[in-house]
C-alpha cells in the first residue's frame, strides 16, 4: 500500500528527534494551498524548487571557473547538488529532516548572478546607492517574488520553515532583518546544516577543482596542517598526483569534515538536550558546528585557498572580463531601459530602474550574459 501524506507525516514524527522540524506542523505557506495527496510539505518545495527556471539556469553559471574554462569544473548547479547531497547525510546521521534540508541546499544559490562573485561584486558595486546586492537576498526574492509559474501569486509559494532556513543563512548582509525575522534567533537544526555544508562544500571542491587546473601544487598544501592529516590517511606520500588519487583525497576530506560535525553537533545537543525546535532557535549559539581544531585547520585551507587560488592571475582575469561584462551591461540597460525584454520594463515602475536591470542581469546565465553583452555592444551581432 502506498504511503499518503498523512503516513509520511507520521512516519516523520515517530522517527525524527524531538527537536526537528516535522512538515506536518508547518507554519504553511505566504498563500494557503492543499497540500498534495502523496508528498509532504517540504518534498513539495524540493520538488518546486527543482522545477524553477532559476534552478535551471544554475548549470551555466560559474562557480570558480567561467563556463568556457572546461566541461569537468563545477558550475553553481553541480555545487548545489554536492551541497543538498552532503546536507542529507548529516540530516539523515542527526535525524532531523531530510527533505527540509534539501529544500534549504537546493535554494540556497538560486539568485546567483552570472560569472559567480564577480559578478556579484559589481551589481553590488553598480547598486550601492540603490540598496546593494546580495546573492543570499536575491536567492530570497527569486522564491518569493522572482519566479513566475503561478497565476495567483508571483514566486513558488514555498513553506515558511523553508523561507525562515534561507535567510538564516550565515551572511553579513543582515538577511533575517531584511526579511522581518528577529535576528538574535538561531536557524532550525536543518538550517544550520545546509549553511554549514555549503562551506564545506566548496572548501572542499575548490580545492578539487584547483589541482585539477594546476594553480595549486601538493608542495605548496604540505604547509597545511588539513592536507598532511588527508594524505596520511589515504597513504599518499607525495610525488606525481594522479586523478585517483586526487579523487582519494579529496573524499577523504569531505569525510573527515563531515565527522567532525556529527560528532560535535551531536555532543552540543546531548548538552544542550532540546525538546523542541523553538530550543535550538533560542539557542546563543549554533548547535552545528566543528571542534577548536578542525575549524582551525579548515579555515588556515580556506585562507590559503583566497591567497593561492581565488588570487590566482588566471583567475583574476576571469573575474575582471566578469565585471566588465556586468558593468557594461548596467550601464546600457539604465541608460536605455528600453532594451529590456518587455517583461522587465513592466517592473521598472514598481520596483525601480536599477533593481529591475539588476535583477536582469542576474537572471542570466554566463553564456547567456556573454550574448547580451555581445548583442548589446557588437554592431555584427544581430540584437
Amino acid at each position: 500500500m502506498a504511503y499518503a501524506r498523512r503516513d509520511l507525516e507520521q512516519l516523520e514524527i515517530q522517527s525524527l528527534a524531538p527537536f526537528a522540524l516535522k512538515s506536518g506542523e508547518s507554519k504553511g505557506r505566504m498563500h494557503p494551498e492543499r497540500e498534495p495527496e502523496y508528498r509532504t510539505a517540504f518534498q513539495r518545495d524540493r520538488d518546486r524548487i527543482l522545477h524553477s527556471a532559476a534552478f535551471r539556469r544554475l548549470e551555466y553559471k560559474t562557480q570558480v571557473f567561467v563556463n568556457d574554462e572546461g566541461d569537468y569544473y563545477r558550475t553553481r548547479l553541480t555545487h548545489t547538488l554536492e551541497v543538498a547531497q552532503i546536507g542529507r547525510t548529516l540530516a539523515r546521521a542527526l535525524r532531523v529532516n531530510e527533505d527540509l534540508v534539501e529544500a534549504i541546499c537546493l535554494a540556497h544559490d538560486l539568485g546567483h548572478p552570472p560569472f559567480g562573485h564577480a559578478g556579484e561584486w559589481a551589481l553590488d558595486e553598480l547598486m550601492h546607492n540603490h540598496g546593494g546586492f546580495n546573492h543570499n537576498y536575491q536567492s530570497y526574492r527569486v522564491v518569493t517574488e522572482l519566479e513566475k509559474r503561478y497565476a495567483d501569486w508571483r514566486g513558488l509559494n514555498l513553506t515558511l520553515e523553508t523561507l525562515w532556513g534561507l535567510a538564516k543563512h550565515e551572511t553579513n548582509f543582515g538577511l533575517s532583518e531584511a526579511v522581518g525575522l528577529d535576528p538574535s534567533l538561531r536557524g532550525s537544526v536543518e538550517a544550520q546544516i545546509a549553511d554549514i555544508t555549503d562551506a564545506l562544500a566548496y572548501t572542499a571542491h575548490d580545492l578539487d577543482d584547483g589541482l585539477m587546473a594546476e594553480l595549486l601544487s601538493t608542495r605548496e598544501l604540505e604547509t597545511l596542517d588539513i592536507w598532511r592529516l588527508i594524505c596520511e590517511r589515504v597513504g599518499w606520500r607525495g610525488g606525481q598526483l594522479d586523478e585517483v588519487t586526487r579523487h582519494s583525497l579529496i573524499r577523504e576530506l569531505v569525510g573527515l569534515l563531515v565527522s567532525d560535525v556529527l560528532t560535535v553537533t551531536n555532543a552540543n545537543l546531548e548538552a544542550l538536550k532540546p525538546t523542541t525546535p523553538e530550543d535550538i532557535q533560542k539557542n546563543t549559539v549554533n548547535v552545528v558546528g566543528y571542534s577548536d581544531t578542525m575549524d582551525r585547520m579548515r579555515l588556515a585551507l580556506r585562507k590559503f585557498l583566497y591567497e593561492r587560488m581565488y588570487s590566482h592571475y588566471r583567475v583574476i582575469r576571469m573575474q575582471q572580463r566578469a565585471r566588465r561584462f556586468v558593468r557594461s551591461m548596467f550601464e546600457a540597460l539604465t541608460e536605455e531601459p528600453r532594451q529590456m525584454p518587455e517583461e522587465y520594463q513592466a517592473h521598472v515602475e514598481a520596483r525601480g530602474l536599477e533593481r529591475t536591470v539588476a535583477d536582469y542581469i542576474a537572471s542570466m546565465t554566463d553564456r547567456s550574459a556573454i550574448q547580451e553583452y555581445r548583442q548589446l555592444f557588437d554592431p555584427t551581432v544581430r540584437p
